[in-house]
């Protein structure tokens, strides 16, 4: 190919790009937690990566363990590379009696069956290297009575009915303790933060004090917990807003009401519809006897364009089931269809890309029985969000005093296109159990960069024909003139 033509097919890349890039989704320079996406797994149960710490493994028994480790994460990271999250959370690694991490034995020693310490700080340098967080689990009670503490008459502590041990929270030594491990725990291993997990009968004033110890042992950490708590954490649940979302998404023509919720922002809050300790969600759409993939594509959306981190739990990509442990924390099966991924991917992109979609402005325009639009706003763009979680096609007409003057509205998942109406309306049409999200661009008649560019493309295509025939026609005089 001349310079001529590569000009020619860079400068149509280009205008493509300019045409189809939303103005103003540029990601930020400084990420604050508000700007992750996290993936939810359990060490065990995501890929077995090396046999050689397979001790006792039986892939057949829901309660052993099942093979998976820090290796195997790490040969495994594309996978959730390409659905965009930017944060893993490795949840409990510390030497336990299960392979769900529940019952640790030791705040210092890892499992055994995940690894070593060195292959768990090349997993942490890898997945620094492809530019995402981790992050781990850190029991504060409900350990194993066999606990190495447990053992030393210097932690006092309280043996619950199940056969697990709580820890004194009365007790200072039990309370430095814990700050000390916590800490030593994230630097030793450069995580980006920790959960916090059992807080149970430790009051806010020591969760606040630990807090502060782990973000002045390391600059920038993050700390979450999977519980609701008064305690100043980064990042911590709504139990109101998960049940909002679960009741909404479980089935079409819902009562909607409870997604009002949303309107009170300016909170930290994941959000999420299920966690690893309770039912899944596909476990409730199966229950409702509703169809899983269309229930998690408009159910994702949401996910991804509501106010709040999203939390997503590893298998429901492949729309993973269970009521109960150990049935809903099955060995991930890599070979199964994974429709869902591409959508998680594309959400996931449009909000990495875009930092009004992750902190934004919210109101919530309509809302009606499971007819969802809502806006997110910043002085740099506009999102309509139109979730159609009904059974019949809906429509709504917008005032243009809520998109503004001179736009249309660019569908950016199904490429659908709403231009202002001579009633000063946008006309919002979806079909039954639908999702859009529409980006506000600026309506200026023709799209004249894509105009430029189909001429070109056309002036090419005939100039390529031209070559084409010009060539053919001195190959034939060619060959004539060599038949004399």
């Amino acid at each position: 190919m001349n310079r001529k033509r590569l000009i020619g097919v860079a400068a149509i890349f280009l205008l493509f790009i300019s045409a189809l890039t939303p103005a103003g989704a540029a990601a930020k320079s400084e990420h604050s937690i508000m700007d992750e996406s996290i993936y939810d797994l359990l060490v065990d149960r995501f890929n077995n990566g090396v046999g050689r710490n397979d001790i006792d493994v039986d892939t057949q028994k829901g309660d052993a363990f099942n093979g998976g480790d820090f290796i195997g994460i790490q040969a495994r990271l594309q996978h959730i590379i390409d659905m965009g999250f930017t944060m893993i959370s490795l949840g409990p690694v510390f030497k336990t009696e299960t392979y769900d991490g529940n019952r640790a034995l030791s705040y210092t020693e890892l499992e055994p069956h995940f690894g070593t310490e060195e292959e768990l700080g090349a997993l942490v340098k890898e997945i620094h290297k492809k530019k995402m967080k981790v992050i781990a689990d850190f029991p504060l009670g409900k350990v194993s009575a066999e606990h190495e503490w447990a053992k030393d008459q210097t932690y006092k502590s309280i043996h619950s009915a199940d056969g697990t041990v709580n820890w004194n929270p009365g007790d200072r030594n039990v309370k430095d303790a814990l700050i000390e491990a916590a800490t030593d725990f994230i630097t030793a291993y450069e995580l980006d933060g920790i959960r916090l997990t059992k807080l149970e009968g430790f009051d806010e004033a020591f969760l606040n004090e630990m807090i502060e110890a782990i973000h002045n042992a390391k600059d920038g950490a993050y700390v979450l917990t999977n519980e609701e708590s008064g305690a100043a954490f980064d990042l911590k649940p709504s139990d109101a807003k998960m049940q909002a979302l679960r009741e909404s998404y479980v089935r079409f023509d819902p009562d909607s009401s409870p997604m009002d919720l949303f309107k009170e922002v300016g909170k930290k809050e994941l959000l999420q519809y299920d966690d690893l300790t309770g039912p899944r969600f596909t476990y409730d759409i199966v229950e409702a006897r509703m169809f899983p993939p269309t229930r998690w594509k408009v159910a994702a959306t949401a996910l991804f364009t509501l106010p709040g981190v999203p939390l997503m739990t590893y298998g429901t990509e492949i729309a993973v089931n269970g009521k109960e442990a150990p049935e809903s924390h099955p060995l991930f099966n890599f070979k199964t269809d994974m429709e869902f991924k591409d959508l998680i991917g594309n959400l996931n992109l449009l909000r990495n890309e875009s930092e009004t979609l992750r902190s934004g402005d919210f109101e919530m325009l309509h809302n009606e029985d499971g007819f969802l639009i809502y806006k997110r706003t910043s002085e740099d763009e506009t999102w309509l969000i139109a979730i159609n979680n009904t059974s019949k096609t809906s429509n709504l007409a917008i005032p243009v005093d809520k998109i503004g003057e001179n736009k249309k509205l660019r569908g950016v998942l199904d490429g659908d296109l709403i231009r202002e109406t001579d009633d000063g309306m946008f006309h919002v049409v979806l079909d039954r159990e639908l999702a859009e999200v529409y980006i506000a661009d600026d309506d200026k008649g023709f799209n004249t960069p894509y105009l430029i560019a189909s001429i070109l493309v056309y002036v090419m295509f005939l100039g390529f024909l031209f070559l084409v025939i010009k060539k053919g026609r001195e190959k034939r005089r060619a060959d004539t003139k060599g038949g004399y």
